[in-house]
């Protein structure tokens, strides 16, 4: 028996109307989908408190819409950590209260990488306190510095360094004339626009990217300047220093 039109019609609205349902959830699977590294989280299942990705926290440090806490140690912090955030140890739940008694008050923790638990453990502990705006940037530190971003070294940090790594580089950041006057022991003169020629010429040591490579300047702004170009080199163990040459001073001999 031949369809009539009216059937044919009815089969061929209910074939587009599914053809479209299948392409709307392949438009909306696709939206779910970072399209950059840099917008991706780790996605776990069933999560406490929610992530955010790389490029949103970059937005929140720039505009400061929640404070960005490390809760790593205060060793670890002082070492290298993302520049604009606060340190609190992850047992310091009552420090962390007394300085932000507010439970809706927006924070975003963040520790060693996908698999540090720090984080984690004390972004559920503040939920149990009631807090309501916990975020998590559970990528952490070591996908952030992958990612080309530079981070920040304390003096603390910087004479933890100075005492134990013999292999770090000490990149002066000032003016030709400045470090001739005198700079840090081994210390070489990389401007800003030189990481290109510095990488190759030998100031940077291009064969060994991890090494550890401390950038520091008459301000901590023209050390950040040069360190954002380094990390770009893939320079990932590469930070600044977050003060001046002059409190640096006492470190130097030549």
């Amino acid at each position: 028996m031949r369809p009539s039109d009216g059937v044919v019609r009815r089969a061929a609205i209910l074939s587009l109307a599914l053809a479209l349902a299948l392409a709307l959830e392949a438009v909306g699977l696709q939206a779910q989908v970072p399209s950059t590294i840099a917008q991706a989280i780790l996605g776990e299942a069933n999560p406490v408190t929610p992530e955010v990705s790389t490029d949103e926290l970059k937005r929140i440090l720039a505009d400061a819409s929640a404070q960005v806490l490390d809760v790593r140690s205060a060793q670890e912090h002082a070492i290298a950590h993302i520049p604009g955030s606060r340190n609190f140890y992850e047992k310091e739940v009552e420090q962390i209260i007394a300085a932000y008694p507010d439970p809706g008050t927006p924070l975003v923790l963040y520790c060693n990488g996908p698999y540090c638990g720090k984080s984690k453990r004390l972004s559920e502990e503040l939920v149990k306190r009631g807090y309501t705006g916990i975020r998590r940037y559970q990528l952490g530190l070591p996908v952030w510095r992958a990612l080309g971003n530079t981070v920040q070294t304390d003096l603390a940090g910087f004479r933890y360094i100075s005492a134990g790594d013999r292999t770090a580089v000490y990149v002066d950041a000032r003016t030709k004339e400045a470090f001739a006057r005198g700079s840090l022991p081994r210390a070489v003169n990389i401007r800003k626009g030189e990481a290109e020629a510095a990488n190759e010429d030998g100031r940077l040591p291009h064969k060994d990217k991890g090494t550890r490579v401390i950038v520091f300047g008459e301000s901590d702004a023209e050390a950040r300047a040069v360190a954002e170009e380094i990390a770009r080199k893939a320079y990932w163990n590469s930070s600044y220093f977050g003060g001046s040459y002059r409190d640096l001073e006492g470190m130097a001999a030549r």
